[in-house]
């Protein structure tokens, strides 16, 4: 396999998951642009601003030059701060601005995908991230844009994609992530092992293990005793494990087994995605 081989795949999943958004903005009227997302502070509008300026850095341009104003409950820190200029500058933009700068944005990102010579692990640095490769960096942006999309299709009432290619690199990206989540953030036992068994269109069972130095891996392997055990379905799984909503609100959903304790550390252990 070449190496523009091996970054196809996450340029076909990405472009799918980009041009769905792309759609959705292209048929909303102009009371849709407004309405709220589970992501907090932000609407479908401020959702859209934010993949096109998450693309646009990709694409190297220069940030807009913008003040925020200080009334912006969701912007807590530096990491948010960042993120919220490119979403606040579009603020006050129509709807045929927003769909045309989406659609011009895209065919510039897709462009530069298509002629992109580096291989999948050249080096990069973004702001947000640190270094990593573009494999990985791919990776990121295909989890960003198909969490995104999934934000816009439940304000929109439009569910869909939830198995797709992006999908599938989305579920990737949460596992990683959760070795962290367990053994850092939730502070589990040493020795330890925390199993999560997800349903629906993208199913998979992994196991959290603990080691006796405190560091946390995942595997595909059936762990005998395990601390405890989550039970759900994938877009509840993606909602929780992204941030969108607290397990509490969903708690029909996510059954719970073993250390209550433990299980409610690691449920509100997980960060918010942006």
């Amino acid at each position: 396999m070449t190496e523009r081989s091996s970054l196809q795949p996450y340029i076909d999943a990405w472009t799918q998951s980009i041009e769905s958004i792309s759609e959705l903005a292209s048929s909303l009227v102009e009371g849709e642009w407004n309405r709220p997302t589970e992501r907090v502070g932000w609407s479908v509008r401020d959702v859209v601003s934010h993949v096109i300026g998450g693309e646009c850095e990709a694409l190297g341009d220069p940030r807009p030059i913008h003040a925020l104003p200080r009334d912006l409950y969701h912007v807590v820190d530096e990491t948010t701060r960042y993120l919220e200029v490119p979403v606040d500058v579009r603020r006050h933009h129509t709807g045929p601005e927003m769909t045309s700068e989406l659609e011009y944005t895209v065919i510039r990102r897709s462009r530069q995908l298509r002629n992109e010579r580096r291989g999948p692990d050249a080096e990069i640095t973004h702001p947000l991230y640190g270094t990593l490769t573009l494999r990985e960096f791919l990776a990121q942006r295909i989890f960003n844009v198909w969490t995104h999309e999934q934000d816009l299709r439940r304000a929109l009432r439009q569910p869909g994609d939830l198995a797709s290619p992006a999908a599938l690199v989305a579920r990737d990206v949460l596992l990683r992530r959760l070795p962290g989540i367990v053994a850092e953030r939730a502070d589990a036992p040493k020795k330890s092992a925390v199993v999560f068994e997800v349903s629906g269109p993208v199913e998979f069972v992994r196991t959290v293990r603990v080691d006796e130095e405190g560091n946390g891996s995942v595997d595909g392997n059936p762990s005998l005793g395990p601390l405890v055990t989550f039970t759900t379905d994938w877009e509840t799984f993606t909602r929780v494990a992204s941030g969108r909503v607290r397990a509490r609100r969903v708690a029909d959903k996510v059954k719970v087994e073993g250390d209550t304790v433990l299980a409610e550390r690691i449920l509100t252990s997980f960060p918010v995605a942006y």
